[in-house]
Parts: structure tokens; C-alpha cells; sequence
């Protein structure tokens, strides 16, 4: 029988995505889409359907304004992110030391 999944594992940072978004601004704390997207080897549209989850958990903040003309969006780890990230680890390292 499977161990239960403890309450600190968060479904918006569990995706594996949104896990890697979270995971990669944890040192970098902020990021260009265009990097994210690069780093995740994802499209467009994909990214920007995680970020949306990210920012209306509030784990997020999307920053918009222009370079060179061209609009730039910079994604930033809220304190609430940080906090959620830590707790998700937490919960994983809590259900792995239950199965063994």
C-alpha cells in the first residue's frame, strides 16, 4: 500500500514544470521568460500557462516593460513562492523517509 501523501505537497508546485520554474528561480530569484523558456526547453505557450498558475498562487510576480523596443517579461520568486518551495521539499523528503 502506498504511503499518503503528506499535506505539504502542494499540486501547483508538484507539476513538473511549475517544479522546475520554482526550482531554477530559487537561486537565480528572477528570471526573463525568454531564459526560463530556453532553460525548460518548452514553448511559449506552455510556459505561460504554468506562470499564470504560479502568479494567481502568488508564488510568482510577472514584471513587464520594454528593452529595445520589444516587450520583456521578468518572472520573480514571491517570499510565498520561496516559502511554498520549501515546504513541498519538506513534505517530499517527509513521504520518501515513510516508505523507508
Amino acid at each position: 500500500m502506498a504511503a499518503p501523501l503528506p499535506d505539504e505537497i502542494d499540486d501547483i508546485v508538484h507539476g513538473r514544470v511549475r517544479l522546475s520554474i520554482l526550482a531554477f528561480l530559487s537561486t537565480a530569484h528572477r528570471a526573463e521568460f525568454t531564459l526560463l523558456r530556453k532553460r525548460l526547453a518548452i514553448s511559449d505557450g506552455n510556459l505561460s500557462l504554468h506562470l499564470k498558475k504560479l502568479e494567481a498562487a502568488g508564488y510568482v510576480a510577472l514584471e513587464k516593460d520594454f528593452a529595445n523596443r520589444r516587450p520583456r517579461t521578468t518572472v520573480v520568486l514571491t517570499e510565498e513562492g520561496r516559502a511554498s518551495l520549501v515546504k513541498y521539499v519538506e513534505g517530499i523528503r517527509a513521504l520518501i523517509k515513510s516508505i523507508g
